[in-house]
C-alpha cells in the first residue's frame, strides 16, 4: 500500500481531526467559503465522472437488479429516518430540515472508498453510487419538498439546479474527459480520492468552525440524531440487502451505500438554498459520522471477508 493510499484511507481520521480543531480555532477552516465549496464539490463529483467512465453507465443498466434494491432504500428508508429523528430528538426547525435534506442526498464518493475497506463489492458501490448521484437532481430537490415543506418554504427549483450545477454537469464532463482522453485521465485517477478526501475534509469543518456557536449550543441531541441516521442506515440496510440481494458482499455493500452520504451536497444545498446558515450543519457534522460509522463496519467485515476468503 503507497503513501499516498494509506493518507487516502485514514480520511475519517482526517475529517475528525479538522473539525475538531475548527471548534477550538475557527479560523484555521473558515477561509474555505463562499464558492470554494460549491467548486470544490464540483471538482470531487467531475473525478468521480472520469473514474467511472460511460462503461459503469452501461454496466448499471446490465447489473439492474442488483443496483436498483440499494438505490430505492437509499431514496425511501434514509429520507423517512431523518424526518423521523428529527421529531424523535425534537429538533429546533433548521436542524430538523438539515437532518432531512442531508438523508435525501445520493451516496457519496466515501461510500466507495470504505466499499473497498471492507473488501465489499466495489464495482456494485460504484454502481449505485452512480444510479443514485444520476437520480439525485430529480429526488433529493422532491424528496425534501415533500418532507420538510410543512417546517420551511423548501426551494425546489433551486435545489434541483444547484444539483444539476455540482452534480450532475461535472460527473458528465468527467465521463467525457475519460472517453476522450483516456491516457491523460489515468494519470491524474491515483491523486484524485485524496483530492476528495482534502476537499470533503475542509468542506466539513469550514461550516462547522464558521457556526461553532450553534453546533456546541446543539450539543449531545443533534449528534446523537446524526449518529443513528446514518448506523441506522446501515444495520437497515444490510437486514434489506441480505433479503433483496445475493450473498453477504452484496448486502454489505447495499448498507454502506444505503448509511453514507454525499454530505458536501448537502452541504451546498443548505448553504445556497436557505436563508438559515444552520441548515447546512447536520450535512457538516454528517461528514464525520457517517466516515466513523463506515470506518467501524468496514473494519468488522474485512475481518469477516478476509476470514471466509481464507477458508476457501
Amino acid at each position: 500500500m503507497t503513501v499516498l493510499t494509506s493518507i487516502t484511507n485514514a480520511f475519517p481520521f482526517w475529517v475528525l481531526l479538522a473539525s475538531g480543531l475548527s471548534l477550538v480555532k475557527p479560523s484555521l477552516f473558515s477561509w474555505f467559503s463562499g464558492p470554494l465549496i460549491p467548486i470544490g464539490l464540483g471538482i470531487i463529483m467531475l473525478s468521480m465522472g472520469m473514474t467511472i467512465g460511460f462503461d459503469d453507465f452501461r454496466r448499471i443498466a446490465r447489473e439492474r437488479r442488483s443496483v436498483i434494491p440499494g438505490v430505492v432504500l437509499q431514496y425511501t428508508l434514509m429520507p423517512l429516518l431523518g424526518w423521523c429523528l428529527g421529531l424523535l430528538f425534537n429538533l429546533p426547525a433548521p436542524f430538523a430540515i438539515g437532518l432531512i435534506l442531508v438523508a435525501c442526498c445520493p451516496g457519496g464518493t466515501a461510500s466507495n472508498v470504505i466499499a473497498f475497506l471492507a473488501r465489499a463489492d466495489v464495482a456494485l458501490s460504484v454502481s449505485m453510487t452512480t444510479a443514485s448521484t444520476l437520480l439525485a437532481v430529480l429526488m433529493t430537490p422532491a424528496l425534501t419538498a415533500i418532507l420538510a415543506g410543512n417546517r420551511i418554504n423548501v426551494p425546489a427549483l433551486g435545489l434541483l439546479q444547484d444539483t444539476v450545477q455540482v452534480v450532475i454537469l461535472p460527473v458528465i464532463v468527467g465521463a467525457v474527459l475519460k472517453w476522450k482522453f483516456p491516457k491523460s485521465c489515468d494519470r491524474m485517477l491515483p491523486v484524485a480520492p485524496l483530492v476528495a478526501v482534502v476537499t470533503i475534509v475542509l468542506i466539513a469543518a469550514s461550516v462547522i468552525g464558521s457556526n461553532r456557536t450553534a453546533v456546541l449550543d446543539a450539543g449531545p441531541r443533534l449528534l446523537l440524531a446524526i449518529l443513528c441516521l446514518h448506523a441506522g442506515g446501515f444495520v437497515l440496510g444490510y437486514a434489506a440487502g441480505r433479503k433483496w440481494l445475493k450473498g453477504e458482499r452484496a448486502a454489505q455493500t447495499a448498507a454502506i451505500e444505503v448509511g453514507m452520504q454525499n454530505s458536501g451536497l448537502g452541504v451546498v444545498l443548505g448553504q445556497q438554498n436557505f436563508t438559515n446558515p444552520l441548515v447546512a450543519i447536520p450535512s457538516a457534522i454528517s461528514a464525520v459520522l457517517h466516515s466513523l460509522v463506515g470506518s467501524v463496519a468496514a473494519a468488522i467485515w474485512r475481518k469477516h471477508n478476509s476470514s471466509n476468503q481464507s477458508t476457501l
